[in-house]
């Protein structure tokens, strides 16, 4: 990428503060109530910032990203935001923004990419994630046999990945955990209870699973509900530790129907902004990463307070 934009690119977004650039963000979709929230703030933060956003709604499917980068490219944004549905696959594309001189920022996910093709990268540590959740799991079994259920998150996606790989570091070498059954639950509230389903006929009826892992907390929910169904009590017969810390997961915590959750803050634009601003101002290049922080939350976090605080915030 060139160090510096062209002069018409850098006096778009200004030096004064009273932004008036446009910027493109391709959104994979609204299969979470995360995935909303990220939406929602990230809108909220381009009109506090005089940011005309064009939005793309993926609905989870690369191609239609890929379409509408192509487009915000022959619209002449300023900058793109992606949060992409799947790491491989954006070269060419990105190439392509490359060569218009136009900026990309990766939200919350990363691409198999070369990172010269972006400016930046904002998101948490989704490895760190994974190991976070793994911890607890560790911590909270004490050495008793624990035979485990996962639910990934959609095939081929960073966060699916990398919080596997995460909970896995997490166990290695403590041979009481096993994960005896991992299938995606595509990231959905509906999947997540019909794996869930098919998790607990597998496992007699589950009297045989100690714990669930699910990569979001959406999916959670949804095997939470499958749990109940069986007539089984979810926090208590099942373990349930997820990643996000949406509304509904402290619900559920509240309720005793889950028992942990690690944050993934949906305010990846407010870092990506700052970061395109400086850029634009100076030529001023971030980090490759601007790291979130994990926060790992219990029942014993107040849950309750914690569903009033996040309830409006457009999950």
């Amino acid at each position: 990428m060139k160090t510096l934009l062209s002069t018409a690119a850098i006096l778009a977004f200004g030096a004064t503060g009273a932004l008036a650039q446009t910027v493109g963000f391709s959104q994979i979709g609204s299969e979470s109530g995360w995935r909303a929230a990220e939406t929602t703030l990230t809108r909220q933060q381009a009109e506090e910032r005089g940011i005309d956003l064009k939005f793309s709604d993926a609905q989870q499917k690369q191609e239609n990203q890929i379409a509408a980068i192509r487009s915000f490219i022959a619209q002449g944004v300023d900058a793109i935001l992606l949060a992409p549905v799947v790491a491989t696959g954006w070269d060419s594309v990105l190439e392509e923004a490359k060569e218009a001189e136009i900026p990309v920022v990766l939200l919350d996910r990363q691409v198999d990419s070369d990172p010269s093709l972006y400016l930046t990268a904002v998101g948490s540590d989704l490895v760190h994630e994974g190991e976070v959740a793994g911890q607890w799991l560790v911590d909270e079994v004490a050495g008793e046999e624990c035979r485990v259920v996962e639910l990934q998150g959609t095939t081929g996606s960073s966060p699916a990945i990398d919080r596997k790989t995460g909970f896995e570091n997490a166990i290695e070498g403590h041979d009481n955990i096993e994960i005896v059954r991992s299938q995606t639950g595509d990231f959905t509230r509906a999947k997540g209870k019909e794996v869930m389903e098919s998790f607990l006929q597998a496992e007699g009826g589950g009297a045989d699973i100690c714990a669930l892992y699910a990569h979001n907390d959406d999916m959670a929910v949804g095997a939470i509900q499958a749990i109940k169904e069986a007539g089984l009590n979810p926090g208590e017969d099942i373990l349930i530790v997820s990643i996000d810390a949406v509304p509904d997961i402290f619900q559920a915590m509240a309720a005793g129907e889950a028992n942990a959750t690690v944050e993934l803050t949906p305010n990846m634009a407010g870092p990506a902004f700052d970061a395109l601003e400086a850029y634009m101002a100076d030529g001023t290049e971030p980090e490759k990463f601007i790291q979130t922080e994990s926060k790992l939350y219990t029942q014993s976090d107040d849950p309750a307070g914690e569903y009033e605080r996040r309830k409006d915030l457009g999950y």
